[in-house]
């Protein structure tokens, strides 16, 4: 399987010449022009990297990277601007984007950046949209599962933020510490149950036999693990 790509870029003649270079280089390539067409892409193809102009005509770019976090999207983001103005570029990598680029660029440029960036972060199969395990299966964008019963259910937004960290880290153990810092804020107070119960629900959906889980684990003292 190749990585997968998504470019949200306006101008529609650099958009095509990104589009057809990169899958010269064997990625899957989807471009959009809008914050709009991409939330609608996004509902059937999750990349492994987004190209993100800035300036687009309906959402700026800093605003878009921040909604993808807010949304737990995980995937590397590199900024393609006009702008050469250098406060832009810090304001991008200090919210975490992965490289930035001022155009106009060369295409080699951006292509080993692109591939700079992939290395850091290879794709895997935990970054599509939909995981399938013993029969059920996690949404992780739409946030449907389907349980053990064959039932279709929707579960909250940070349920699935904990299903999508459990299942990323299949069978290591992630520590309760980890868990509350990157699914709660600071002002926030979850007791030492919340996460067991989030567990035992888990259990409930997902297990044959939510007493003898093979799936959801409770590791003593520790955090919970993951095995599919």
């Amino acid at each position: 399987m190749s990585p997968k790509i998504l470019i949200i870029e306006d101008e529609i003649s650099l958009q095509e010449t990104l589009k057809l270079n990169l899958e010269f280089e064997q990625y899957e390539v989807k471009a959009v022009g809008s914050w709009q067409d991409a939330q609608n892409a996004l509902q059937h193809f999750v990349p492994h990297l987004l190209l993100l102009d800035i300036m687009l005509p309906d959402v700026d770019g800093i605003e878009i990277y921040k909604q993808l976090r807010a949304k737990n999207y995980t995937f590397p983001i590199i900024f393609l601007t006009a702008k050469s103005n250098i406060k832009d570029k810090i304001e991008g990598l200090k919210l975490g984007a992965d490289d930035y680029i001022t155009k106009p660029f060369e295409l080699e440029e951006l292509l080993l950046r692109v591939s700079n960036v992939l290395k850091r972060q290879p794709f895997n199969e935990k970054d599509l949209t939909t995981l399938s395990f013993n029969q059920c299966e996690i949404n992780f964008i739409t946030f449907e599962i389907k349980t053990i019963n064959g039932k279709t259910e929707t579960l909250p937004k940070r349920e699935i933020a904990l299903l999508k960290l459990l299942t990323d880290k299949e069978n290591e153990v992630v520590s309760r510490d980890e868990i509350l810092e990157k699914l709660w804020t600071k002002d926030e107070n979850p007791s030492s149950r919340t996460i067991d119960n989030y567990i035992l629900n888990f259990r409930k959906l997902f297990e044959v036999n939510p007493k003898d889980p093979k799936h959801f684990h409770s590791i003593r003292g520790v955090g919970y693990k993951f095995i599919a």
